[in-house]
């Protein structure tokens, strides 16, 4: 526990809010990685296919306001601020904003639960780098919570959307049977498979795919364990088999990624008889582009092309039990309430552990970890 905390940060990715900021954003993405305009545009029909606005500046804003709902419910007296890694309001905007206002000792809620480079080091850096650019490294101190992947809060809503999909396939079937005719594919976005083996702490010997694998595989076992407790005695929703995929795959078609693609696992398990598949966005807190067009587009027509029907359960968004999970993180650290954890592998690290995480292109400054720390107050 670190009391003395006088704000709160919410830290997100940020995306475009019109069609003049779809390139620009894109090379905030990729910046340092000298890719052409050519091929950002490979991407930025996603965009543009929504008008060039990406929802999860807009969810941000409704989480920001149902966190502050919670926090005054509660009688916290903490402000939220909210900054991105890639789009206005930028991190650096907000902690300036956040010192400016007299705030000193930051505690930051990220948009991302799992453990994996790009979801958590990253956002370390991320802040790091915003104390730096502001000049405030050294004036100003920011830790975050923990990563939550397996606190009820965020798990519940997968339980309550995966039961209720199960329940819709099996009328879709004609009260078929869900074990033998049904399938749930729990999504997450894939990452390359070297960088799954550093995700969490060295040595901490988890399977081939990390603490980033690692972590998904066990909520989805709780939450199809839950699923199979509240079935009824006619099991009408019990007993469906699962399996973990992934999506959104990128970077040059020789680097290994993490497989199998949901495409092409919904495909092979059409032709191997299926006739049913619910798809739970199990690695993100909310519907952003990648939810949207990857799952929502792309993955719903293979389904249709397969002869399969499929149906995608909700991300947690502004779910009451997800945004008081969320408050719930932050007394963990203000107060030394309960740090509930529904696997094996939690509660995670409030402090990141040394090389936790590893960044693939090397050493950059951080905060929030034993390694690499940033400045803090007084340093």
């Amino acid at each position: 526990m670190s009391a003395g905390y006088d704000a709160l940060l919410l830290v997100s990715f940020g995306g475009p809010e019109g069609q003049d900021d779809v390139l620009p954003f894109l090379r905030n993405v990729t910046a340092g990685r000298g890719i052409p305009d050519e091929r950002l545009e490979e991407v930025a029909h996603h965009y543009r296919h929504f008008g060039g606005v990406s929802p999860i500046n807009d969810q941000n804003r409704a989480l920001k306001a149902a966190l502050e709902a919670e926090l005054a419910a509660r009688g916290i007296d903490l402000p939220l601020y909210w900054g991105n890694r890639n789009w206005s309001p930028y991190l650096a905007e907000a902690v300036q904003q956040a010192y400016d206002d007299g705030h000193r000792r930051l505690l930051a809620i990220v948009t991302s639960a799992y453990s994996s480079y790009s979801s958590c080091r990253q956002y370390r850096e991320d802040l790091a780098a915003a104390l730096e650019t502001t000049g405030l490294a050294g004036e100003v101190s920011i830790d975050k919570v923990r990563q939550y992947f397996d606190h009820p809060g965020f798990v519940t809503p997968f339980v309550e959307g995966v039961r209720a999909a199960l329940g819709r396939a099996r009328a879709a079937l004609g009260n078929g049977d869900v074990a033998r005719d049904a399938h749930v594919l729990f999504v997450t976005h894939s990452i390359p498979t070297s960088t799954a083996v550093t995700s969490g702490p060295p040595g901490a010997g988890l399977a081939d795919d990390g603490a980033y694998g690692a972590q998904h595989r066990a909520v989805a076992e709780v939450v199809m364990a839950a699923v199979e407790s509240g079935a009824d005695v006619a099991g009408d929703t019990g007993g469906a088999p699962w399996s973990l995929v992934f999506q959104s795959r990128s970077g040059a078609p020789t680097t290994p990624w993490l497989e199998p693609d949901i495409n092409d696992e919904i495909r092979r398990l059409a032709a191997a008889g299926t006739r049913a598949v619910v798809i739970v966005p199990l690695g993100f807190v909310s519907d952003h582009m990648e939810v949207l067009w990857d799952l929502d587009e792309e993955a719903m027509e293979t389904a249709r092309e397969a002869g399969v029907w499929a149906e995608r359960t909700p991300t947690p968004g502004v779910d009451p039990a997800f945004v008081a999970g969320l408050v719930d993180l932050v007394t963990e650290r203000t107060a030394g309430a309960p740090r509930p954890a529904l696997t094996a592998l939690g509660p995670w690290h409030d402090v990141c552990p040394a090389g936790c995480c590893a960044n693939p292109r090397g050493v950059r400054a951080t905060v929030a970890g034993a390694d690499e720390p940033a400045p803090v107050a007084g340093g």
